[in-house]
């Protein structure tokens, strides 16, 4: 009976599916609008509202005033606190960045450099390197998408596969970026160092990159060479993205990387003429909106989790995996599974991330898995699910600079394909399987 209990304070996020989801499926598949994305008529905000509202209906044994405390307790956590403000330093950055043309420039340095007959190769690895350095992948769609289109059309190659690398190669750095939100998301709420994370990461994300740009070069061999059109940039204003991404990588701490960018972009496009004052103060306004959405759902998300672990959701969840997934490795298989499922229910990584943290800690003490083990796979398996999903916004960003439909780019999507088989592979014969 305890179980069953548990198992319906789960309805909330039930709820939650049927609204978003469902609104989702109906205006984009049985009632399209034209010129509407059905995916974003259904606020996630207000779909969490809504499942918030049926949690508080839930265990009439609790006042409304304790519920309430159970809601601030779950938003008062100092990991939450830590990555709201993270996010808003995230935010500045990448706004002053892309308003100063430090993103545009190391763009297109980098594809300055590509061979024609590499270019699909080149969109990938320079996509890689610039969400490493930028830390979002959909910030990297929108610097590289014009670049990308312009370069498979002057090319005459494939635009779907070409972005499909610049999605792959987004969603890898995405992945592994120290200044990602859903590293943040991951690291601080498992409670483990990033680049302890990052060490997990890149031994199973390495693999899938590596196979993806055989794949790539094997079809760039059997293809034509490519006439790359010549895109002006400034070598000045491309350094911050490389300091930035050896500090990152050098394990200084996430706020000196961030204020430091900040202040380096700053700094250079004043210098260079590319931003006014006036001009900075509106990007880093309008970086920060930018990440308001993702502060107010994170903080509904963990919200909604404090009222389901009270009413003994996540105990329902932790019995169901130790029932069909005995051991270390089924209990990273859970993680894996959970992720997954709740990534392509909210099509949003970092939330997916936030909501299904409790879920992964408490099996990771149930389990003795590292933290660190626990943060990677947290993050990889939301990246894969975000990465290939047609209403995820990676690939709807995507595929509305292409103007195509995000169906067509994912055939093309060979990194994220590999990543699930590579933490699969890792899962099963890692160290930490058992």
């Amino acid at each position: 009976m305890k179980q069953k209990k548990g198992a319906f304070a789960l309805l909330p996020i039930l709820v939650f599916l049927v609204i978003y989801i469902g609104t989702g499926v109906y205006y984009e598949y049985l009632h399209p609008q034209e010129g509407v994305q059905g995916f974003y008529v259904m606020s996630v905000v207000v779909a969490f509202m809504a499942a918030i509202a049926v949690a508080l209906f839930q265990n009439r044994t609790v006042s409304f005033d304790e519920k309430m405390k159970i809601c601030a307790s779950g938003m008062g956590d100092d990991n939450i606190l830590t990555m709201i403000f993270i996010f808003l330093l995230a935010g500045a950055f990448s706004g002053v960045a892309s308003a100063s043309g430090c993103a545009a420039d190391t763009a297109n340095m980098l594809l300055g450099i590509v061979p024609g007959r590499l270019t699909v190769l080149g969109i990938f690895l320079i996509a890689c390197l610039i969400s490493m350095a930028m830390g979002t992948s959909c910030g990297t769609i929108t610097v590289m998408g014009t670049l990308a289109l312009s370069i498979s059309r002057s090319a005459g190659l494939s635009i779907p596969l070409c972005f499909g690398a610049l999605v792959s190669g987004s969603m890898f750095g995405d992945n592994l970026s120290f200044i990602s939100d859903t590293t943040i998301a991951a690291t601080r709420t498992q409670g483990c160092q990033m680049r302890d994370k990052f060490r997990e990461n890149f031994l199973i994300a390495l693999p899938a990159a590596l196979i993806t740009c055989v794949i790539l070069l094997a079809i760039a061999w059997t293809g034509k060479p490519a006439a790359i059109e010549a895109h002006s940039f400034n070598m000045v204003r491309a350094l911050p993205y490389f300091i930035i991404l050896i500090a990152a990588l050098a394990g200084i701490n996430v706020f000196i990387v961030l204020s430091f960018g900040l202040f380096l972009c700053t700094a250079i496009g004043l210098g260079t003429g590319s931003i006014n004052i006036h001009n900075v103060f509106l990007s880093m306004g309008s970086g920060v909106s930018g990440m308001y959405e993702t502060i107010v759902v994170t903080i509904l998300a963990t919200t909604l989790s404090a009222l389901i672990k009270y009413n003994g959701g996540f105990e329902a969840v932790i019995a169901f995996i130790k029932k069909h997934f005995h051991g270390s490795r089924g209990g990273q298989l859970g993680i894996i599974l959970i992720s997954v499922l709740m990534d392509i229910s909210t099509a949003n990584n970092t939330v997916a991330i936030v909501v299904t943290a409790p879920i992964a800690a408490d099996i990771r003490a149930e389990y003795r898995i590292p933290p660190q083990r626990t943060a990677s796979l947290l993050d990889i398996s939301t990246c894969v699910a975000q990465g290939i999903i047609p209403y995820g916004a990676q690939l709807l960003l995507a595929a509305g600079t292409a103007g195509i439909s995000s169906i067509q780019i994912m055939p093309w999507l060979f990194y994220p394909y590999l990543l699930l088989v590579c933490v699969l592979v890792a899962t099963f014969f890692g160290k930490h399987a058992a």
